[in-house]
C-alpha cells in the first residue's frame, strides 16, 4: 500500500462505524436477527444518490444472474449486496480501508448474503485476481482519490473477460477552480484527484475501453442533497450516510453540494 493510498484508508477508518450503524438501526425499528438489504439502504450507499444512483447503476449494466460481478471500493458493501440479492450475482468487493471490510462481513452475515457477496481489503491498482475473471465491474465513487487513473482502468481492465461491462459514477472536474473541503471523499487536496470528463475518456480509452454511453447527473446530485438538507431539518435520523461520514458530516455535505 503506498503512502496515498495508507491516507485514504485512515481517512474512511472508524472503530466506533458498526455499533453506530446497529444503534441506528434498532432505534429505526429494525429486526437484527432478520435484516434486509433493504433495512440498510439508508446508510450503506455512501455515494450521491444513495440507493437511487445504485439501482441506476445495476439497470444500465444489465447484469444475469450467476455471473461474476467485482465491486471496486466497496466501502461497507450496500451495493455489493444489492447487486447479489436483486439480480442473483456473485459479488466480490474491494476496498483500502479494513474496518470497511469488515463491517461489509459482518452485515452481509446479517443479511444471509455471505454466500453470495464475499469481501477482502485490497488495492484498486494491484487486485489480487487473474486475468479476465469477472463478467462485470462497479466503481462508486473511489476514483476522486486515485491519482494513478491510468493505472487504475488498466488494472480493472485486466481483471475483466473480453466483453465485460463496466459502470462507473464519479465526481468529475469541470473547471479549474479551487473546491472547499473537507469533503466526503477527502479531507484536503492532498487525497482528492479529480479528473474531467475528457480525461476520464482519454484514460478509458487508453486501457481499451469502449465507451457506451455516458450521462451528466449534476441535477441528480443536485435533488439528491435537497432531499438530504430537507430532512436533517427535521433533526437527526437513526440512519443515514451521516454516520458513515462522522463528526463533521453536515460540514462535508454542504461543501460538496457548495462545489457541485
Amino acid at each position: 500500500m503506498n503512502t496515498i493510498e495508507k491516507e485514504v484508508a485512515w481517512y474512511y477508518g472508524d472503530d466506533e462505524l458498526l455499533t453506530r450503524i446497529l444503534a441506528g438501526l434498532e432505534v429505526a425499528g429494525a429486526d437484527l436477527n432478520q435484516l434486509s438489504p433493504d433495512d440498510l439502504a439508508p446508510v450503506e450507499e455512501f455515494h450521491i444518490g444513495g440507493r437511487k444512483a445504485t439501482i441506476h447503476a445495476v439497470d444500465k449494466m444489465s447484469l444475469t444472474a450467476g455471473q461474476r460481478v467485482l465491486d471496486i471500493g466497496c466501502g461497507i458493501g450496500g451495493a455489493a449486496r444489492y447487486i447479489a440479492s436483486r439480480a442473483g450475482c456473485a459479488v466480490t468487493g474491494i476496498d483500502l480501508t479494513a474496518e470497511y471490510i469488515e463491517i461489509a462481513k459482518a452485515l452481509t452475515d446479517m443479511t444471509g448474503l455471505d454466500k453470495h457477496a464475499r469481501f477482502k481489503v485490497a488495492s484498486a491498482l494491484e487486485m489480487p485476481f487473474p486475468d479476465a475473471v469477472f463478467d462485470a465491474a462497479i466503481t462508486l465513487h473511489v476514483a476522486m482519490n486515485i491519482k494513478d487513473r491510468a493505472g487504475l482502468y488498466r488494472e480493472i481492465a485486466r481483471v475483466l473477460k473480453p466483453d465485460a461491462v463496466l459502470y462507473l459514477f464519479d465526481v468529475m472536474k469541470k473547471g479549474e477552480e479551487a473546491i472547499e473541503f473537507p469533503v466526503p471523499w477527502a479531507e484536503s487536496e492532498a487525497t482528492s484527484h479529480l479528473a474531467s470528463p475528457e480525461e476520464m475518456m482519454e484514460f478509458l480509452d487508453q486501457a481499451g475501453f469502449d465507451v457506451l454511453e455516458t450521462g451528466d447527473r449534476t441535477d441528480f446530485a443536485l435533488d439528491f442533497f435537497k432531499e438530504v438538507m430537507s430532512k436533517a431539518e427535521d433533526g437527526p435520523q437513526p440512519l443515514g450516510i451521516h454516520l458513515v461520514m462522522g463528526d463533521r458530516a453536515a460540514e462535508k455535505m454542504k461543501n460538496v453540494k457548495m462545489n457541485i
